[in-house]
């Protein structure tokens, strides 16, 4: 899944949990955000520490650039890995990675009480992460810095929201500079109508794109 327009991701720095008890054994999911394979593999790692007496610590993750990965962790083949990434694909999400723990309850699943245990554990965990406002929309983003007189402060407030863009932050020092992010492509407007403003004076510095919320 390649994501050149924008994706869904977890906030960052929060984590998702949610469990699930089907016939005395209990399934815990945790998904979070992560930046690439190293940051996956290094919650992963987290989990099974925090998780170090449970029979299985079942890992999935998928990143952005359409690289994934997932593992039964002894489970049987395709019972339990697979089940999890084919939810956070269903769910459209990117740059996540899950972690089922597994606490064994004595009885047997077979292979469709599994698949089931596990997908619904990590659905509950998104559906948490969905209904509490944790899903964010990540777009390419161009920030924009531009250093103005007081007196222009109110009109070029009014052309950022006109163009397209958000004021992030402002310094007022001696003069008052302006931290604004853009959708990559739209920036170019009003860095030219801020020229104009300027009578042909470049006030703004433009930043490379990257993906991140508007």
């Amino acid at each position: 899944m390649q994501a050149s327009d924008g994706y869904l991701t977890l906030e960052g720095g929060y984590e998702a949990t949610a469990e699930v008890v089907d016939r005395r054994s209990r399934f815990i999911a945790q998904v979070r955000h992560v930046e690439g394979e190293a940051q996956a593999e290094e919650f992963i790692a987290e989990v099974r520490s925090r998780h170090h007496d449970a029979r299985h610590n079942v890992p999935a993750w998928l990143l952005r650039d359409g690289r994934e990965r997932c593992s039964d962790d002894g489970e049987p083949q395709r019972t339990a890995g697979m089940p999890c990434l084919d939810v956070l694909r269903g769910a459209s999400l990117s740059d996540v990675c899950c972690v089922v723990t597994r606490y064994f309850g004595g009885t047997l699943l077979g292979p469709g009480g599994l698949v089931r245990a596990y997908s619904a554990a990590v659905q509950a965990a998104v559906d948490q992460a969905r209904d509490g406002g944790h899903l964010v929309q990540m777009t390419l983003v161009t920030r924009v810095t531009c250093t103005i007189p007081y007196a222009a402060y109110g009109r070029v407030e009014r052309l950022v929201g006109e163009c397209g863009g958000k004021v992030r932050d402002t310094i007022f020092a001696e003069d008052v500079q302006m931290n604004c992010a853009f959708p990559t492509g739209r920036e170019g407007a009003f860095v030219s109508a801020m020229r104009e403003l300027a009578n042909g004076e470049d006030l703004c510095v433009v930043g490379e794109p990257a993906f991140g919320v508007l």
